[in-house]
């Protein structure tokens, strides 16, 4: 089976708190003291109420596939999908280690981490 090689992420000031923590094994989320919502990807505003006013926060790794799409025909096969996390937010994802034909709209998935060309980490889910 080929391996499917992703492209390293750029990091910036914004977001190098995010890979580095990705490194480690833990997906953060920013989550606003403003209004207390948390949210994805890791931006310098709150999108909600657009505070600056946001602090990192770990997510627990475990959500739900709200929706997916299957890539068959590409040359390496994989599926993406909109996770929501357990702490509120949804983020479009890889779904990976698992039969395509299983997966379904609503079932538990957890994170797991892969690695990107340059030795990165990427947050990705699997079936629970």
């Amino acid at each position: 089976m080929s391996i499917r090689k992703l492209p390293a992420p750029e990091a910036n000031p914004e977001t190098s708190p995010y890979w580095e923590a990705a490194k480690k094994g833990v997906l953060l989320l920013r989550r606003c003291t403003a209004c207390g919502r948390a949210h994805h990807y890791p931006r310098a505003l709150c999108p909600f109420c657009f505070s600056d006013r946001l602090e990192w926060q770990a997510a627990s790794g475990k959500g739900s596939i709200y929706s997916f799409s299957v890539m068959q025909r590409a040359p390496v096969p994989y599926a993406i999908a909109y996770v929501t996390l357990e702490e509120g937010p949804t983020m479009l994802t890889n779904i990976v280690d698992c039969d395509f034909a299983s997966l379904r709209i609503g079932m538990t998935v957890r994170l797991v981490f892969k690695p990107a060309e340059g030795g990165a980490a990427l947050p990705m889910f699997t079936p629970d």
